[in-house]
Order: C-alpha cells, then structure tokens, then sequence
C-alpha cells in the first residue's frame, strides 16, 4: 500500500499551528479590516431512524377561572360607629358604674352560721313494753322539712322583726341603696329580703340543717342566728306539745269508753242475778247435778229392795207397802229436780237451767273483754301521760352560732363579673338581630 509519510508508523506527525486570536474590533466588523469568516459547525452525525406511536388524543384543556374585580378598601361606616357606641354605653360604661359602686358604696356584709338537727328520744319503758304503746313522735327527716319551711316563714319573720327590729338592723348603710332593706319596708318586702339575708342549707348527714344569716354588723348577724335558733327551738317544743297532748287526749277517750263499757258490762251481771236469783248458775247447775245423781242412786236400791221384797213377801207386807211409798217419793224427788234443770217440762215462767247458764255465760264473757279493754286502756293513758313528762324530740345545735371577724359580702368581682357576663351578652344579641334583619331587607 502507498501513503503519505504521515500515515507510516513511526513517522512523526506534523504539530499544527496555533490560529491567531481573533479580534472583537474585527469580528464586529471594524473599518480598516478584513472580515473573518465564522468557525464552521460540526457535521451533523446521522441518527437511526425509529418509528414513532402515534399521538394520543389529548384532554380538552380548563378554562381558565374568571378573575374577580378588586375588592374596594372597606371603610368605617355609621352603624359600625353605632354599634361601637352601643357596646360602650350598653357594656362598658354600666360595668364601670357597677365596679365603683360595688367597690366604693356597697356596705360590708358580715355572717354567721349555726347548724342544728332534730333529736328524738326512743327509750321504751317497762309500762310501754306491756302495753305495746307506739312511739308519738315522728321522723326526723319529717321535722326537718317542717323546719326548713318554718325558718322562710312570715311568721317567724314578724316574731323577730318584733324582738330585735329588723328593719333597723338591716337598713343601716345611708349610702348603699341596692343591698340596703328600707327603712320603711312592708312585711311582704322584709320577708323577700329575709329570704335573700338568711339562706337555708342541708348538712351532709339526715336531719342536718345549717343556717347563714347575714347582717352589716357581726354583732347584728350573731343576734339574728341566736334568736333564730331559739325560736326553732320553740316550734320543735310545740309540735311535741302537741303529739303529746292529741296522744293524752286519745288515750283518755279510749280509757272513757273502756270504763263505760265495763260498767255496761258489770251491771248486766248484777241485772241477771236478782232477776234469777242465782249468783252463779254453774254452780248450782253443778249441786242439781250432783243431786240428782244422788236419787238415781237411792232410786236404784229402792227398785232392788222392792224387787227383792215381792219374791220373799206377799202383797198384804208393810214392808212393801213402805218401799213403794218411798220409790214414789225418790221420783217425784227426781222429777222435781229434773223440771228445775228444764228437762222433761213444758216451759214455764222460770226459764231452763240451760238458758240461764248460756245467758250468763254470755254476760260473764262481755264483763271479761270489758275489765281487758280497760286494763289495756288505763296502760296506755298511764304510758301517754309518762311520755308527756319527758321531752321525746327537740332541737340539738352541731355548730353553736359563730362571729364573724372579716366581711367576706357582698362578692364583688363574681358579681362584677357575672354583669359583664349578662350586659355582654344582652348586647351581643341585640348585634345580632339587628344584623339579621338587615340581611333580610
């Protein structure tokens, strides 16, 4: 093969000259200069050729979202002004009013406590044991709820406004006009106020209660707790008086009507026994009988000797003659005898033996249940009238009335706080209806 002295191995290859640098006057075509041509491109290299898939069909394309016209800038408007003057008048300013006077007028409220149940007294004694007397007073849970009751009481209130005059003592403050009692209330007002300065509590056991009175004085609130306590006292002591005297009352109609029955009972027995003469018909029953018994006895021997003397005997023997005489005599005797028992008779004008005993057993049972009834009703007085002297149910105070040294009344922040709370409220409302009205139009 042929070639130029380059393409021999070994040859050394020719070092190609360095291109001169190209002026940036010159290729933006200075005057004076020739002009350079550019460098050529490479050469295109050939690709393969490879068959394409064809195209998909593709998805319609969104529109585009409509773009909304600019918002204006909002601006305050009157009612906006109005209603922020509401809130002012309406809210804010009756809280502040409220603050400076719960803070600068309203009187300190001092209290005191007292706690109290209502005792009962079981004990049985040996007279009411026998006599199954039943207890008079009643559950303490019953007394308690009369109890509540009585302490909210207008009667109880008109007892004490008389004692330790209530309107005095409550309306004490000159410059406190809300939590003040005027001095010239009624007695239904005062009541109201009684209501809202002497609250009522139920203690954790049964029968417990526990009283708060509140006054502008410790010395005024120790007064009313006392009083009140004494009072409370009072009415347990009365409602005892009074089961104690119904009991007394009952048992003594009971006891009447026993020993009026009795003396019903006991004069009947003495009725029968003049009219039949008789002081018991038993026991002359039992002598008729035995009696009786007798000349049926003597009637039998008098038979066998009779029988005896006719066989040894004849007619015309005195010896028969007198024992026929006497067997006639034993039963007349016996007739006799048996009519008075009521046997072998017409009815007469005495009345059988049988009758008269039926009678007057009849008689002796009503005086039994009678002298019975009234022994059980003589215990029973006896026991209500034992009862009567011991007090079976009164008042035991669990936490004696105290004084108080600190006012912790009126609560001014939670009362602050639930006015704001309720002004907040009203007002917030009002906003909201006004609004919804004006959605409508």
């Amino acid at each position: 093969m042929t070639g130029s002295a380059a393409d021999k191995p070994g040859a050394p290859r020719p070092v190609p000259l360095p291109t001169p640098p190209v002026l940036f006057s010159n290729a933006l075509g200075a005057p004076g200069s020739a002009p350079v041509p550019p460098p050529r491109a490479p050469a295109p290299q050939s690709v393969p050729f490879r068959p394409t898939a064809p195209p998909l069909p593709s998805a319609p394309t969104p529109a585009a979202p409509a773009v909304p016209a600019p918002v204006s800038v909002a601006h305050t408007k009157p009612r906006h002004r109005l209603i922020g003057l509401s809130f002012l008048l309406l809210v804010l300013a009756p809280v502040v009013a409220a603050a400076v006077y719960l803070w600068s007028f309203a009187a300190d409220q001092y209290h005191s406590r007292v706690g109290f149940a209502v005792r009962l007294e079981e004990q049985n004694s040996a007279l009411n044991i026998l006599s199954g007397l039943t207890a008079i007073s009643g559950s303490s849970s019953s007394d308690t709820d009369i109890l509540f009751e009585f302490i909210q009481s207008q009667r109880l209130v008109d007892d004490m406004d008389k004692q330790l005059d209530l309107r005095a003592i409550w309306s004490k403050p000159v410059n406190d006009p809300v939590f003040v009692l005027p001095a010239d209330a009624s007695l239904e007002e005062m009541v109201d106020y009684w209501n809202e300065m002497v609250h009522l509590s139920r203690g954790k056991g049964a029968g417990l209660l526990e009283v708060e009175v509140r006054a502008f004085d410790p010395e005024d609130a120790l007064r009313i707790s006392m009083l009140l306590f004494d009072k409370s006292s009072e009415m347990i002591n009365e409602l005892s008086a009074i089961a104690r005297e119904d009991a007394i009352r009952y048992a003594r109609e009971d006891l009447d009507e026993a020993l009026e029955r009795l003396k019903s009972a006991r004069e009947a027995v003495t009725r029968f026994r003049n009219i039949n003469q008789l002081v018991n018909p038993e026991i002359d029953v039992q002598r008729q009988a035995g009696l009786l018994a007798t000349l049926y006895n003597q009637q039998a021997s008098t038979l066998i000797e009779l029988d005896m003397l006719r066989d040894s005997t004849g007619e015309g023997d005195p010896r028969l003659t007198q024992a026929n005489r006497r067997l006639e005599v034993i039963e007349k005797r016996i007739a006799a005898e048996r009519s008075k028992l009521g046997f072998g008779s017409e009815q007469g004008s005495n009345a059988a033996y049988a009758d008269l005993i039926g009678e007057y057993e009849r008689l002796v049972v009503d005086r039994e249940f009678a002298e019975r009834t009234y022994i059980t009703a003589m215990a029973s007085y006896d026991g209500a009238k034992a009862e009567s002297r011991r007090k079976s149910r009164y008042l035991a105070a669990y936490m004696q009335p105290t004084l108080a040294e600190t006012a912790i009344y009126p609560k001014r922040l939670s009362t602050l706080v639930m006015i704001a709370l309720f002004l907040f409220l009203i007002w917030s409302i009002a906003v909201l209806v006004y609004y919804s009205i004006r959605d409508r139009r």
